[in-house]
């Protein structure tokens, strides 16, 4: 029997979320955008729930889209897309009214890290890494990170992680601001839930009503950024650099952009 591609328990009303395709280090397919983006979306209506605290089994958080998969969404037709991916999930996350507790256990890559463009808290395990490889995939930001990363780290330091496509130790990730707090390995999640559970002692209408404040002036900033990433994502999607640094993935080797023609 096939296992959930995604787990949910719940305790003290703190609702957790865990990515569970260890196999793949929870890499999304569009089963699992689409179990993650239903689970958001129920516990935005569930009145039993206050915070979300989204976390991954195994020894990764997120590998980010799962390349194999990308590759036969940018060359076969007939390819069949689930009902909400990426875009579905990246919706969900931006109308979550609740606040959203994020634990990184472990890599965190793609949407493993611009994740955190929408944590209203965000742990770090000390053995957690980042990698934001927009370049190495020859294609543009996503999640609204071109506009959430700057505010969050600071231009110099978004500019780095979004365009370098170099691994960010948790450490790096820490003092840029890109989490909260680092807490060892095996006190990752206890820790986490402990601040899940404080906020959701707290009334629900008033968590709401303090994130809606707070994310509301930046909504239609998010919604452009988004609108700009996905058109130029649209137009590299596909084309010379994305598909080598694919066809390389899925060959198991490097990807060499040099034999490219010029402009790509």
């Amino acid at each position: 029997m096939t296992p959930p591609p995604l787990l949910v328990s719940d305790d003290a009303r703190v609702r957790t979320l865990t990515l569970n395709r260890p196999e793949a280090l929870n890499a999304f397919n569009e089963a699992l955008y689409d179990a993650t983006a239903e689970a958001l979306l129920a516990a935005a209506e569930d009145p039993a729930v206050a915070v979300v605290l989204l976390t991954g089994a195994g020894r990764g958080f997120s590998a980010g889209t799962d390349l194999l998969e990308m590759h036969r969404l940018a060359t076969d037709p007939t390819f069949e897309r689930g009902t909400h991916g990426f875009l579905g999930l990246i919706d969900a996350l931006v109308e979550f009214p609740k606040p959203l507790v994020v634990a990184v256990n472990g890599l965190g890559l793609g949407i493993g890290t611009t994740i955190l463009g929408f944590a209203d808290l965000s742990f770090a395990s000390t053995q957690a890494r980042f990698k934001c490889p927009f370049t190495s995939l020859g294609v543009a930001p996503e999640a609204a990170s071109s506009l959430l990363f700057p505010q969050l780290l600071g231009r110099q330091e978004a500019a780095w992680v979004l365009l370098s496509s170099e691994w960010i130790s948790a450490t790096e990730a820490h003092r840029m601001g890109l989490v909260w707090r680092l807490c060892e390995p095996d006190d990752l999640l206890a820790e986490a839930h402990r601040h899940a559970a404080v906020l959701a002692a707290r009334p629900i209408s008033s968590l709401i009503a303090v994130k809606r404040t707070m994310t509301a002036p930046h909504r239609d900033a998010v919604r452009e950024a988004r609108a700009r990433e996905n058109a130029a994502f649209a137009e590299l999607m596909g084309g010379p650099a994305n598909l080598e640094a694919l066809t390389a993935f899925a060959e198991g080797r490097p990807a060499d952009f040099t034999s490219l023609p010029p402009g790509w």
